[in-house]
């Protein structure tokens, strides 16, 4: 799979960009600032249809634009696809496919697989849980793209529950009793999207675990083991790193009566305490998190770990996806960049960003271009 071409329109810096880009090694050189993570994002974008950079679209759109376009051209087993998502602040996002409009924006999923790295990254292993969790439903939906509606399906009853929850709360603060009749309904649909997405996490923690912990050692072969566990709040941590994923049926059992044994206090504190959006992944090197142990270059090995684990997972199941490296050689050491040089010289395609051209080591021979005053020059 590759990214034969690239046109942008009222994203971020660009008033309008064309990119013809090639299988293998694609290197946009450029001073920080001219746009070349802009064009990394927009593709990365069209394959999760979220930013590695916000949380939210409105961002995404030019400033003084009314909205943002991606489309890609994209060739896959010998056949091209073109993906086109429209960004519009403060409504619904529209997607064509083959230049025919789908129902949904997800319904693009799948038809681009990206895997990016990227200095933000650095988050996934010494930032807040949600960045964790985070990082593994954009690998799910990439993976299985029907588990966006489910994901979006349980943040939905997520927010509906919690507002109910709230306001039967401050009703009884009040002296009175808090309408509560309608919480037995949303916890039925909070474990139905719930427990899908739990299972779906718990498989895709145990299939990256391996890949993980061969990309770790080989990017850092002194360094010790990696190590991954996901911890719940319904299931026991401990058994969860031997492979074996409960059913959806025991996890639902289990979300429920945990969800019945904490009502009185997701009552009193109006938020819903139980699921997975309560989880995270625990990141272990040497049996000791991570977080506050790690140096700063463990911290970056393990991020990357992680994201070639992706890479070679969706490889594995699927098409191999598009390899993005955005602004990361120049924070490798020597050893980490050939390495990550030589693993990405392998990919079908590469996407490379870089302030100063020469941290880019010689065996990403390619394509380069210079981006320069919102202009892209093939050398």
């Amino acid at each position: 799979m590759y990214v034969q071409h690239l046109f942008v329109a009222d994203f971020r810096s660009w008033t309008r960009a064309d990119l013809a880009l090639e299988a293998g090694a694609n290197v946009l050189v450029g001073s920080n600032g001219q746009g070349k993570t802009n064009l990394l994002e927009a593709v990365g974008y069209l394959s999760t249809l979220s930013s590695h950079r916000v949380a939210t679209d409105a961002p995404l759109i030019r400033n003084g634009a009314e909205r943002a376009v991606v489309q890609a051209a994209v060739v896959s087993d010998g056949r091209q696809l073109v993906l086109e998502i429209e960004i519009t602040a403060g409504r619904a996002n529209k997607a064509k496919l083959n230049r025919s409009p789908v129902p949904r924006p997800r319904d693009l999923l799948g038809g681009l697989r990206t895997v990016m790295f990227a200095p933000e990254d650095l988050a996934i292993v010494r930032g807040d849980p949600s960045e964790r969790r985070r990082f593994l439903d954009d690998v799910l939906v990439q993976r299985t793209p029907r588990l966006a509606g489910v994901r979006a399906d349980y943040d939905r009853v997520l927010k509906q529950r919690a507002a109910l929850l709230k306001t039967a709360g401050a009703a009884r603060r009040a002296g009175g009793r808090g309408d509560l009749s309608t919480l037995d309904v949303w916890d039925g649909h909070l474990v139905e999207h719930g427990a899908q997405l739990l299972a779906a996490r718990l498989e895709l923690v145990a299939a990256l675990r391996p890949y993980a912990e061969a990309a770790y050692a080989q990017l850092a072969p002194t360094s010790g083991k990696l190590a991954l566990r996901y911890v719940s709040s319904v299931v026991n941590s401990e058994g969860n790193d031997t492979g074996v994923i409960p059913a959806v049926s025991e996890l639902s059992a289990a979300l429920f009566e945990e969800l019945a044994r904490v009502r009185p206090q997701e009552i009193e504190r109006g938020v819903t305490l139980v699921g997975p959006h309560r989880d995270d992944l625990d990141v272990h090197l040497n049996d000791l998190p991570l977080r506050g142990y790690a140096s700063h270059g463990e911290g970056w090995s393990a991020a990357l770990a992680l994201r070639l684990a992706c890479y070679e997972l969706l490889g594995s199941d699927g098409a191999e996806p598009v390899l993005i490296l955005d602004d990361v050689f120049a924070e490798l050491d020597a050893t980490r960049r050939d390495q990550l040089a030589g693993i990405a010289s392998k990919a079908e395609q590469v996407l490379v960003s870089s302030a100063v051209g020469e941290d880019v080591p010689a065996q990403l021979t390619g394509v380069r271009f210079d981006v320069v005053d919102g202009a892209i020059t093939r050398r």
